[in-house]
């Protein structure tokens, strides 16, 4: 079975379990301030599992990018990876563990549909704790599933249980909604070089699902959010458990596509199955070396290819971000530089990052079009920060191996040098210097970076931790304010101009655009006055649920080319036949525009070719509480 039709299964599957298909949304998080990528096919659905009423309903299904780098020196194991697609099925308050349950063992098992063996899946749910109990809903309705195909279901021989680090989620902050989860393991012994145990980790324990041997690989995570965690309670307190039952229970699910595809094809690796295999070949081709017949040169080979391919998309996205040293840039500055480094060590020493993408874009250029739309930025960027690095690259190698050579580890202003003279990351410092047995000083080098007033590279990763995006009053000011500069930017510069990402918390707004040349400050003034015109008049703010073909009707803004589902969500600032705005969002959104405030634009900058960026803050604006919001449809217009 491909990779294709395994995409396309999972999704008929749900169809036929009664849920809407939705498209893959953008890598970059246009609402979220808490994440630089999308890194689960959750994130675009946070505002409707916590219980914003979903324009295509409550049963929903789709196959998600998505961008991870907390495991990057995992890549070239059998299963890690940067770049991968998610597939996930969710309720929305609607069926809950019964069904949950019952449909991943028909998906995974049912001739029909995957057919896999059941002897060789295993699961795991949440041991409870003093929060929560143990999870014995799910045990038993896994023993049910087990037992009618005659397979005996014990726990602690079918199904283990572990505790929070391994079977639950959440809450991302203090308090919100979490629950435990159960996950689905494939046991790889029946793969080629597949072992009871690997060999680094005998005698460490014996083997069980999540053990990090790599025997059992994890290929699906059916999420439960059935509980709240409330303030702390007291410690005289007479509740049994800390965490209390919600209202609305949601089941957020996620299957890894490279890892199934992976066991369906009956291959040892992720990078052996189809999707990579190509990369694969093509990187062998140019290195002149064999795949397969050395662990070093494979590891170079899978990061190089996993790399490329994330970077690729990460550029070649709707609100695609080129190389750059801040934030998502950095990201992929990082992945193309790390990729030619391994480039180098396995012999090749000509350009060859383009060359990967046109392999890329072949792969999945059928499937995600909106990549050969952007296939000249793609290319464009790729060489351009190949260039760049190439320059320096053989001087900082030289120059990392004479430091290593004197012995001792890196200092932190030695690192630093190599960063701001050659272009090294600190990660590939450290890279080099661990394959060598050394170390270099971290903390110092974060300190010589903050002299030079540079943006840490901590900071920025500290928008990795993942969580809810912030619905807090002083965000939904800057989401509608985010609305007003778009409409604004259109009518100062020309109706061309594109959003091409944004950032907002609570102290500002960040966005970005499609423009060529540096704004002047009359054109800035123009763009700041024409937003606080539309703030004094005191505009209604509204949505409606309508077909998409409908929002392109009526010239609604939007990244069409994200695809989006049927059913979408158009908010409208003004009134009717008169209308200021029509942009098709999740919001959350003010009621009226004197609650935004007074907009100040603070900076004005390049973020990469083509591509403009303004910071701005609100102060003032009329009184806004918590939770209050945009209504919907005209009701609201005739009440006004």
């Amino acid at each position: 079975m491909t990779s294709n039709d395994l995409r396309k299964k999972f999704l008929d599957f749900f169809k036929s379990k009664g849920h809407a298909i939705l498209p893959s949304a953008s890598l970059i998080p246009r609402e979220d301030p808490t994440v630089l990528f999308t890194t689960a096919g959750m994130h675009p659905l946070v505002p409707f599992l916590m219980g914003q009423k979903h324009p295509s309903g409550t049963r929903l299904a789709s196959s998600q990018k998505c961008i991870r780098t907390g495991d990057i020196e995992e890549v070239g194991d059998n299963r890690h990876l940067t770049f991968f697609e998610m597939l996930g099925n969710w309720s929305l308050g609607d069926y809950f563990k019964k069904e949950a349950i019952a449909w991943s063992f028909e998906f995974l098992t049912s001739k029909d549909w995957l057919g896999l063996e059941p002897k060789r899946i295993y699961v795991s749910v949440f041991e409870g704790d003093s929060d929560a109990p143990r999870d014995d809903e799910s045990i038993a309705l896994w023993k049910g599933q087990f037992n009618s195909v005659g397979i005996d279901a014990n726990v602690g021989v079918r199904i283990f249980t572990y505790g929070k680090d391994k079977n639950w989620w959440g809450p991302a902050g203090a308090t919100g909604p979490c629950g435990p989860d159960t996950e689905m393991f494939y046991d790889t012994l029946a793969l080629p070089r597949g072992d009871a145990h690997a060999p680094a980790w005998v005698g460490k324990g014996p083997c069980h699902p999540n053990c990090d041997c790599g025997r059992y690989v994890e290929i699906w995570n059916d999420v439960f959010m059935e509980y709240e965690k409330p303030e702390a309670r007291s410690p005289k307190s007479e509740v049994r458990y800390e965490f209390v039952p919600l209202t609305q229970k949601n089941v957020d699910t996620g299957m890894g596509l490279e890892r199934t595809a992976m066991v369906l094809q009956g291959v040892p690796t992720v990078f052996d199955a189809d999707l990579f295999r190509s990369l694969i070949t093509k990187i062998a081709e140019l290195s002149q070396k064999t795949y397969g017949s050395n662990p070093t040169i494979d590891r170079a080979m899978r990061i190089m290819a996993d790399h490329l391919k994330a970077a690729t998309f990460i550029i070649g996205d709707d609100h695609g971000v080129g190389p750059s040293n801040i934030d998502q840039g950095y990201v992929v500055r990082r992945l193309i530089r790390r990729a030619i480094r391994f480039g180098r060590s396995i012999g090749i020493r000509q350009d060859f990052t383009a060359a990967i993408a046109e392999q890329v874009l072949r792969v999945y250029g059928a499937v995600y079009p909106g990549l050969e739309e952007h296939r000249d930025r793609i290319i464009s960027e790729l060489k351009s920060e190949e260039a760049k690095f190439s320059k320096t690259l053989e001087l900082g190698l030289r120059e990392v191996e004479r430091l290593l050579k004197r012995g001792g580890d890196i200092s932190g202003e030695e690192a630093f040098v190599l960063f701001s003279t050659y272009g090294f990351p600190l990660e590939m410092t450290e890279e080099i210097a661990k394959e060598r047995g050394a170390a270099v000083d971290a903390a110092a080098f974060q300190n010589a970076f903050l002299r030079h007033q540079q943006l840490s590279r901590v900071g920025a990763e500290k928008k990795f931790s993942g969580g809810l995006a912030d619905h807090s009053v002083e965000t939904t000011r800057l989401h509608t304010a985010n609305h007003l500069v778009l409409q604004a930017l259109k009518n100062v510069l020309g109706p061309e101009v594109n959003q091409r990402g944004s950032n907002i918390t609570a102290e500002r707004l960040r966005f970005d655009f499609s423009w060529e040349q540096k704004l002047t400050p009359e054109q800035i003034a123009a763009v700041e006055g024409m937003v606080n015109e539309q703030v004094a008049k005191d505009l209604l703010v509204h949505y409606e649920v309508m077909p998409l073909e409908e929002a392109k009707r009526i010239n609604a803004t939007g990244v069409f080319e994200e695809r989006y589902a049927q059913d979408v969500k158009v908010y409208f600032i003004g009134p009717p036949a008169q209308y200021y705005s029509r942009e098709i969002c999740g919001g959350p959104h003010v009621r009226h525009t004197s609650q935004v405030g007074q907009l100040k634009i603070v900076k004005e900058e390049a973020v990469s070719s083509g591509v403009r960026r303004i910071k701005a803050v609100v102060s003032g604006g009329s009184e806004l509480q918590e939770g209050e919001a945009a209504e919907e449809g005209i009701a609201a217009i005739r009440t006004s």
